[in-house]
C-alpha cells in the first residue's frame, strides 16, 4: 500500500494517526473531514506537503467518497461521532455520521476493490462489573448503553455484513480509551490536565469509581498500521494497553503530576447509563500480529501527555471557554 485515504483525520486519535504513519512509513495520506467542532486543522500542522493532502468534506457524501477512494490503495475509517454526552441531548448526528457515513464509505471501497479498516470501541461490549476477572474479547456479545455506542455498533455489523456478502477486504479493530496529543478538552483526561493549567479545580463524575482501560494514542496508531497491514481480513481485533485505571485515581495522579494536592478536585453529577467498567483483552493481536505498546507504563505516557498541554496553549485554548461553559449548563 502506498496510499491512503484516513476519513476524520483531523479529529484526536484520526490526526494521531496519520502523524504516525507519515513518520514511520513511506506512504501518502489523503485525510476528509468535515471539520466539525471535534476536527482541528492545527492538528495537521508541520505535515509533508508532498506526501500529505487535506480534504474538507462529508463521509455522507456518495460522490466526492466515491473519487476519493477510487484514487487510493485502501481506507482508514476513523470518522465518528464520539462524545457519549453529545449523543444523549441529539442523538440524530450520530445516526447520521456514524451509520449512513459508514455505509457510504463500505460502498465505495466494495465498488473500487479497495482494501479498508474501520474503526471501532470497546463501548459497543456495554461494561463489566468493577470486581469482574474477565475483560472484553473479540467474541464477547455487544451491549451498546448510549447512542454512541449503538451506532458505533451498528457500523461494525454493516463492516461485518459487507465482508460477507460482498468479499469487502475489511478489518475492525475495538480500541479501549484514548489519551495523548491532540485531544479536544471537552474529553476527560485533557479536561482535567487544562482546568489545572487555569486554576480551576478538575471535576469528576459522581464518585469516580468508573474504570477505563487507558492507551496512547502513538499504541492505538502503531496497532492499526499493524492490522492494516499483517491483519487478517474480516477479522476483528482488539486493541488495549492493560492501562485499566478509575477516574479517580487518574485526576488524582494528574493533579500530583502538575504539583497541587491531590483533592483539589470537585465531585459533579454523573452521566446517565455512564458504564462503570471497560477492559479489553489484547492477547490475539499481540500474538498474531507480534504488537506490543511503547507506553506499557501509563504514568509515563500521562506525564507526555501533560507536558503537551503545557507546551501547546495555542493549540486548545480557543476550545476551552466554551466547553467549560456547556459543563456548567450541565451541572458538570
Amino acid at each position: 500500500m502506498k496510499t491512503l485515504l484516513v476519513t476524520g483525520g483531523a479529529g484526536f486519535i484520526g490526526s494521531n494517526f496519520v502523524h504516525y504513519v507519515l513518520e514511520h512509513t513511506e506512504m501518502s495520506v489523503t485525510v476528509l473531514d468535515k471539520l466539525t467542532y471535534a476536527g482541528n486543522l492545527a492538528s495537521l500542522e508541520g505535515l509533508p506537503a508532498e506526501r500529505f493532502t487535506f480534504v474538507r468534506g462529508d463521509i455522507c457524501d456518495a460522490g466526492l467518497v466515491d473519487s476519493l477512494v477510487a484514487g487510493v490503495d485502501a481506507v482508514v475509517h476513523y470518522a465518528a461521532e464520539s462524545h457519549n454526552d453529545n449523543s444523549l441531548q441529539d442523538p440524530r448526528p450520530f445516526l447520521e455520521t456514524n451509520i449512513i457515513g459508514t455505509y457510504t464509505l463500505i460502498e465505495a471501497a466494495r465498488k473500487h476493490g479497495k482494501r479498508f479498516h474501520h474503526i471501532s470501541t470497546d463501548e459497543v461490549y456495554g461494561d463489566l462489573e468493577l470486581d469482574d476477572p474477565q475483560r472484553f474479547t473479540e467474541e464477547t456479545a455487544y451491549a451498546p448503553s448510549s447512542p454512541y455506542s449503538s451506532t458505533k455498533a451498528g457500523s461494525d455489523m454493516l463492516v461485518r455484513a459487507w465482508v460477507r456478502s460482498f468479499g469487502l477486504a475489511a478489518t475492525l479493530s475495538n480500541c479501549s480509551n484514548n489519551y495523548g496529543p491532540y485531544q479536544h478538552v471537552e474529553k476527560f483526561i485533557p479536561r482535567q490536565i487544562t482546568n489545572v493549567i487555569d486554576g480551576i479545580r478538575p471535576k469528576l463524575y459522581g464518585a469516580g469509581e468508573n474504570v477505563r482501560d487507558w492507551i496512547h494514542a502513538d499504541d492505538h496508531s502503531s496497532a492499526v498500521l499493524a492490522i492494516l497491514e499483517r491483519g487478517r481480513i474480516g477479522e476483528t481485533y482488539l486493541i488495549g494497553a492493560d492501562g485499566e485505571k478509575n477516574n479517580k485515581d487518574v485526576v488524582e495522579l494528574i493533579l500530583s503530576m502538575m504539583g497541587q494536592a491531590p483533592d483539589a478536585y470537585d465531585h459533579v453529577i454523573d452521566r446517565p447509563g455512564h458504564d462503570l467498567r471497560y477492559a479489553i483483552e489484547s492477547s490475539k493481536l499481540r500474538t498474531e500480529l507480534g504488537w506490543e505498546p511503547e507506553f506499557a507504563n501509563f504514568d509515563a505516557g500521562l506525564a507526555e501527555t501533560i507536558k503537551w498541554y503545557r507546551e501547546h496553549e495555542g493549540w486548545w485554548r480557543p476550545q476551552k471557554a466554551a466547553t467549560e461553559a456547556k459543563y456548567k449548563e450541565q451541572g458538570q
